[in-house]
């Protein structure tokens, strides 16, 4: 199995059930980790061959997907953004937190993760 991370992507977005935050978007810091087998093309190595996983591809439609969104709540977004991964066949498992910064006072951030595993049944 191997793991591929995305850290730190900052992106900004409508967020919030408030007024002042329906109006103006604000930031979100995403972690992203994903579960998948690449031994395939581990051996080829060959980003052609069946099995390859682009990450940079995954990671613009996320971009697209919270830039483009407006959601009350950070839970809603997060699993958005989890469920977006898991489409992806090739994902077994699948862990996004999300963070918003100074959404507390305070506090440096406040966070949601949240995570999925395909069964083996799918």
């Amino acid at each position: 199995m191997t793991i591929i991370r995305v850290k730190d992507l900052s992106l900004r977005t409508l967020i919030g059930f408030k007024p002042h935050e329906k109006k103006y978007k604000q930031d979100v810091l995403i972690q992203l980790e994903v579960e998948l087998e690449t031994s395939a093309v581990e051996r080829k190595d060959d980003y052609k061959a069946e099995g390859f996983f682009d990450y940079r591809s995954m990671t613009k439609s996320i971009i697209k997907l919270v830039e483009e969104s407006q959601y009350d709540l950070l839970e809603a977004l997060t699993s958005r953004v989890l469920e977006e991964i898991m489409s992806n066949k090739l994902v077994n498992k699948a862990k996004v937190e999300i963070e918003k910064p100074h959404a507390l006072r305070y506090s440096r951030t406040v966070s949601v993760e949240m995570s999925s595993e395909r069964n083996d049944a799918e």
